[in-house]
């Protein structure tokens, strides 16, 4: 039996980060590689003869752009934030790690921006807060994907359509893999969802076979020691 784990890197970042604190770009991808594995020996208690086909990782290239912040008045040149150096690092990692696959993306940059938050906008507008009692933690960059989401769908597509895998593991957070994940489970192949411990919503139980996440959040582990 074979199988592939699918990840979805924007959420697994963000989520790692979260419940198992920040850590460094080469620490940060062997605790991705732990992970999938501890995924693997727990799905071994079903089936003695699993072995993992490949480990897909998608996501994009960090921003490296300069765009103007209208609070601090002067460009941000994102090349020079810790983020990209970082990001860039740990996907040369991930390249080093056997069965691991690199998907990139692209990032729709052309009208990146910074935004107020929702909160502080509804402070201003409440009165609560004045322009000038704004800080730089009230401001966010935004900008978009592409191509992450479709890669992920064609990928689900095309390992169960060719017969590649027996089982589909997805890391990730959203609805958006149904589609995919309906055809899949009609070929016959077991999927099994990993949201990280995050809530999903009711309507997504029936289309997966399974639902599952490996290690708990620091906290919760001590307290069932207790």
């Amino acid at each position: 039996m074979k199988t592939a784990i699918l990840v979805d890197g924007g959420f697994y970042r963000k989520r790692a980060a979260y419940l198992w604190g920040k850590k460094d770009p080469m620490l940060r991808a062997k605790e991705l590689i732990s992970y999938c594995n501890a995924h693997l020996k727990h799905e071994r208690k079903y089936c003695d003869d699993l072995n993992l086909y490949r480990i897909f990782y998608y996501d994009c290239a960090p921003l490296a752009k300069t765009v103007y912040h209208p609070l601090l008045q002067q460009g941000i040149d994102f090349r020079h934030n810790e983020t990209y150096a970082w990001t860039n690092t740990f996907f040369e990692e991930l390249k080093k790690q056997r069965k691991v696959a690199l998907r990139l993306g692209e990032l729709s940059d052309d009208f990146a921006a910074f935004v107020i938050s929702a909160q502080a906008t509804k402070d201003v507008l409440s009165g609560k807060r004045q322009l000038s009692d704004l800080t730089e933690a009230d401001f966010r960059i935004n900008f978009s994907q592409k191509g992450v989401d479709m890669k992920i769908g064609i990928d689900i597509s095309s390992l169960a359509l060719k017969k590649q895998v027996d089982q589909i593991i997805l890391i990730a957070g959203d609805s958006d893999f149904v589609p995919a994940a309906k055809l899949a489970r009609r070929e016959g192949i077991d999927f099994v969802l990993d949201p990280l411990w995050a809530d999903i919503k009711p309507n997504l139980f029936e289309h997966i076979d399974g639902l599952h996440s490996e290690w708990k959040k620091k906290k919760e582990k001590q307290q069932d020691k207790e």
